[in-house]
């Protein structure tokens, strides 16, 4: 599986340490280099800004149920249409412990039982988020504030916010799906030089 990218992915060779030692650690984290990594990396202050940032944005997101917080940014994602989230969020939900089989059925999300109340409640505010113009109303977030409180509600909006981020920077690049879904991550399609970085 390779993509044609609208900016070519930085080859090890052509990195310098820091960028080669960050690929080595997403390949020990993820099995493979992530490929907006390796395009992000072309700007090493914005790849260790944005490295830094997930860090501290993953350790800060303790107050939504797990599987409230990933439906509501892989919803996002869907809605941007960006493939390369929706793959890579299906993994991170997976290693989880969470029901995939369930997300055949999140376009009925509304009315589906596989989908809890809270569930469907973060779901709603994702799609009034990411729709064009937005949605969202003020009885809306009541009855977010009253299921998840004022933090729950902040860390929601705040994953929405920066899955649309990454979602639209992803489809904007041409960035599109790598196979992490499957557990079988494609290795990113390097110009020249080594491919195990």
């Amino acid at each position: 599986m390779t993509s044609k990218t609208r900016i070519e992915a930085l080859t090890p060779e052509k990195a310098p340490l820091l960028t080669r030692l960050m690929y080595r650690w997403a390949r020990r984290r993820f099995g493979e280099v992530p490929e907006p990594f390796a395009i992000y990396a072309h700007h090493t202050r914005l790849l260790v800004a944005s490295a830094v940032h997930e860090g501290l944005l993953q350790n800060a997101s303790k107050t939504l149920p797990v599987s409230v917080r990933e439906l509501a940014v892989f919803w996002t994602a869907r809605a941007v249409g960006c493939s390369w989230c929706v793959d890579f969020g299906q993994m991170l939900m997976r290693l989880e412990g969470l029901d995939l089989d369930r997300l055949a059925h999140i376009d009925d999300y509304a009315t589906s039982p596989l989908y809890s109340d809270d569930e469907r409640a973060a779901i709603a505010y994702a799609d009034a988020m990411t729709s064009d113009p937005h949605t969202i109303t003020d009885e809306q977030v009541d009855d977010l504030r009253r299921r998840f409180g004022a933090d729950g509600v902040v860390e929601l909006t705040y994953q929405i916010g920066v899955e649309n981020m990454r979602s639209r920077m992803n489809s904007a690049l041409g960035i599109t799906e790598q196979g992490f879904s499957s557990g079988d991550a494609c290795r990113i399609p390097w110009a020249s030089g080594d491919r195990n970085a």
